[in-house]
């Protein structure tokens, strides 16, 4: 019974100074944070990135669409500045193309023609959109109040909106879906496009 009991300090003084294994207990300890910090770096890029490609939507769909105009060599179906039928579906293709490698079907785009008159009213010519909601109103807000101060009225504008459902890779857990969104206004090359299309009187002018 006493040489069991004094083999016990030695057993403990033993194992003080014993250094196996401790790497692998290092590791258990720092691992679990570099995987986080790899998986958030990865995380953030990816949104990062969809994000950038939301704005490059939106940009893209403004601008083709402010480009559709009879002086345009490559104006399709945009003749006399009016856009048909096909050449908005082509404008919404084109545009929902700049998304990939992200599914396209998570993509809302809605473009539309405003008109502000000298008092800064505006009123909505026409509007086309795919997987959103047509804009039937519009008033100036803290976004996009510069333009609410321009000096030179009444004013035609193409104005688009596009947002995207993101979903996480991995943080869909904690974050859920987000919603991507950006718009952009942008001044029609030579003269408004109509879009009789949307509806036999919706001219914008």
């Amino acid at each position: 019974m006493t040489a069991m009991t004094s083999s016990m300090p030695r057993a403990f003084r033993r194992f003080g100074r014993d250094r196996r294994g401790v790497s692998a207990v290092e590791f258990a300890f720092i691992a679990p944070v570099m995987i986080g910090l790899y998986l958030g770096c990865v995380e953030i890029s990816d949104g990062v990135a969809a994000d950038r490609k939301v704005s490059l939507v939106s940009a893209a769909l403004a601008n083709l669409t402010a480009s559709c105009s009879s002086s345009n060599a490559n104006a399709g179906s945009c003749a006399n500045n009016i856009i048909s039928t096909t050449e908005m579906n082509n404008i919404l293709d084109a545009s929902s193309a700049i998304i990939a490698p992200y599914a396209a079907g998570n993509l809302k785009m809605t473009v539309s023609c405003l008109s502000v008159d000298l008092n800064k009213n505006v009123t909505v010519k026409w509007s086309e959109t795919r997987n959103g909601t047509k804009r039937t109103n519009f008033t100036f807000d803290s976004s996009n109040s510069a333009l609410a101060t321009a000096s030179s009225y009444p004013i035609l504008l193409i104005y688009s909106e596009v947002s995207y459902a993101y979903t996480p890779i991995v943080g869909y857990t904690i974050t859920g879906t987000l919603t991507l969104s950006d718009h952009m206004f942008m001044v029609p090359r030579t003269q408004a496009p109509s879009y009789p299309d949307a509806n036999p009187n919706h001219t914008c002018s």
